[in-house]
């Protein structure tokens, strides 16, 4: 059972526009070029962008190379503005059906993204999952600041 309040929230500028941003998280090519923290490898990416479709992501974690598999349900699809989505770790018992919510807005040097993590079951996962997220948010930044 998820602890009260067990939510992680970042928020990063990113230097392009909502409609660009909102594509690298939703075009299966473009996830394979930045999701993930800058240790571990997207291998796969499979993408249903509707209300209700499924994604998968297969995740490469060093040092070892093994393949970890996140999944999940799209709840909310507002393009260029909001993604909701649940977040399950297919190899973690405790990490299940959690919360993703990706929001964008148009700010003066491209577009303010805040990302919200929530229904995690412990501090462990809400660290974890923060260090994971704050290493995937900084690869996106970066492949729009290049």
């Amino acid at each position: 059972m998820p602890i009260p309040d067990a939510s992680v929230t970042l928020r990063r500028t990113i230097a392009a526009p909502p409609a660009r941003v909102y594509r690298a998280w939703t075009d299966p090519n473009e996830l394979m070029k930045w999701f993930g923290p800058r240790t571990h490898g997207l291998v796969s990416s499979e993408v249903d962008l509707r209300v209700g479709g499924r994604y998968r992501f297969g995740i490469q974690k060093p040092p070892d190379g093994q393949i970890n598999y996140v999944t999940g349900e799209y709840r909310e699809l507002a393009p260029n503005a909001r993604l909701v989505f649940t977040w399950t770790w297919e190899h973690m018992a405790d990490v299940r059906d959690t919360l993703v919510t990706v929001d964008l807005r148009e700010a003066p040097k491209g577009t303010e993204l805040r990302l919200t993590h929530e229904l995690l079951p412990n501090q462990e996962a809400m660290d974890s999952h923060t260090t994971g997220w704050t290493g995937t948010l900084d690869r996106l930044a970066e492949m729009f600041n290049a």
